[in-house]
């Protein structure tokens, strides 16, 4: 499929999918088996060890690292001739790593959206809304804003489905968006496991993900400034 026919098809599907979870409780059934009513807690709790590591600070500087690396790689490939041919690539997956979290992040931001422990049937204050949604008038909204929608951590791991631009042949593409994709999944849901996330917020940074890549490479490969 072409690069514009999926930008058509995952635009689509981002807007369903954010529709579905926010007329449907898929959210709170899932998000159910990862909390404890008895004891008022999840499953996990961000200090667990080496769960935090792995899946959290380790994680983050492990993306950080690699985006450095690449981005020295993009550098050489102006001089290095077997690099040449993985400029374009390059670009693609330094420019993913850089907008899709800052873009995650901005909507973080702007929908003041709850983390599921935020929300008062897991104990906290927030009323349960959709993204479109005002909250009630009655509800009394504390001094910050809440950050939770969609999925932030995730957006890290996500950017690396842009892996998928970097290789040549077709077997080194799928292996670096299923990479892209497991890295991103483990983080969603650790999030999870906390309370942080529900599954809706990681699936939608997972399909806006994707079509922040394939508009990137649409641009690198149409305006032709990179070659």
């Amino acid at each position: 499929m072409s690069i514009n026919r999926q930008i058509i098809l995952f635009s689509l599907l981002l807007l369903g999918v954010i529709v579905f979870f926010g007329i449907s409780d898929i959210d709170l059934t899932i998000q159910n088996y990862f909390y404890l009513p008895q004891t008022k807690q999840w499953i996990m709790n961000s200090y667990m060890e080496p769960y935090n590591f792995i899946f959290y600070s380790g994680i983050k500087k492990l993306l950080i690292a690699i985006a450095g690396l690449l981005f020295l790689a993009f550098l050489f490939s102006f001089k290095v001739i077997w690099l040449k041919s993985y400029k374009q690539g390059l670009a693609i997956v330094i420019l993913s790593a850089i907008i899709i979290p800052l873009l995650v992040g901005y909507l973080k931001k702007e929908t003041n959206m709850p983390c599921p422990k935020q929300e008062i049937q897991y104990g906290g204050f927030y009323p349960r809304t959709a993204v479109w949604e005002k909250y009630p008038d009655d509800f009394f909204l504390k001094p910050y804003r809440s950050k939770c929608w969609p999925a932030g951590h995730a957006s890290g791991g996500f950017a690396l489905m842009s892996l998928f631009f970097l290789f040549h042949k077709k077997r080194n593409k799928y292996i670096g968006l299923t990479i892209g994709i497991i890295v991103g999944w483990s983080m969603g849901i650790y999030k999870m496991l906390i309370g942080d996330h529900f599954f809706s917020h990681t699936v939608i940074t997972m399909i806006l993900a994707w079509l922040v890549i394939l508009i990137i490479a649409k641009m690198i490969y149409s305006l032709r400034i990179i070659k």
